[in-house]
């Protein structure tokens, strides 16, 4: 990786960095030799970074921007997941079963994904062992995610999930389509508006 891409991005690789070494314990010239097979790639607002039917080669660091993973069924667009700067989007199903995406994944804001392709994390688990706990580590953590995300659907109210997500993600309506939150939260878009007067400060 180029040297001022390490510094322009220096903040999100240490935080890469020290999540690595927290949950592996990698060390920094382990780390190193992995960023040595990091690439940089830029997408424009509204590209899209994975298309249906594409197999997904790469395992994707947000370093900035915010990119959203969706699927279509009949007319309508359904969210999955919504990601910010320091954290990770890719197809995973596609990604792991080397199968066509079923999904879409697209830069809502500009974005700089720090890329690390399929066939270079297979030679680096052989290489590392303790990369293999990682990545078992993070596929823990995504079903926990999901299985998490599951449950609110069901458990709590439309408004509670709301509330949850704002006071978790308190920046994410002033850079995301509240569609796209509302669909996220399986919130009717009309309900979604209402809710936004939770927001406002009541007048003294």
């Amino acid at each position: 990786m180029p040297e001022a891409t390490l510094k322009k991005y220096e903040s999100a690789l240490k935080s890469l960095y020290a999540f690595f070494n927290a949950n592996s314990g990698l060390t920094e010239e382990q780390f190193k030799k992995i960023a040595s097979f990091f690439i940089i790639r830029n997408f424009d607002r509204r590209q899209i970074v994975v298309q249906t039917g594409q197999t997904d080669d790469y395992f994707n660091y947000i370093l900035k921007g915010v990119a959203r993973k969706y699927i279509i069924t009949g007319k309508k667009e359904i969210t999955l997941q919504l990601s910010t700067e320091e954290h990770f989007i890719h197809s995973e199903l596609s990604f792991h079963t080397r199968q066509p995406s079923l999904c879409f994944v697209e830069a809502i804001e500009p974005c700089v994904l720090l890329s690390l392709h399929y066939d270079h994390l297979q030679q680096l688990y052989i290489d590392m062992p303790e990369l293999n706990k990682l990545g078992r580590l993070m596929t823990s953590q995504m079903y926990v995610r999901k299985e998490l995300r599951d449950l609110s659907q069901i458990r709590l109210s439309a408004r509670e999930r709301f509330l949850q997500y704002i006071q978790r993600h308190p920046d994410m309506l002033q850079r995301v389509s509240q569609k796209y939150i509302a669909s996220y939260l399986n919130i009717k878009p009309e309900t979604f508006s209402r809710l936004k007067h939770l927001l406002r400060t009541k007048p003294k």
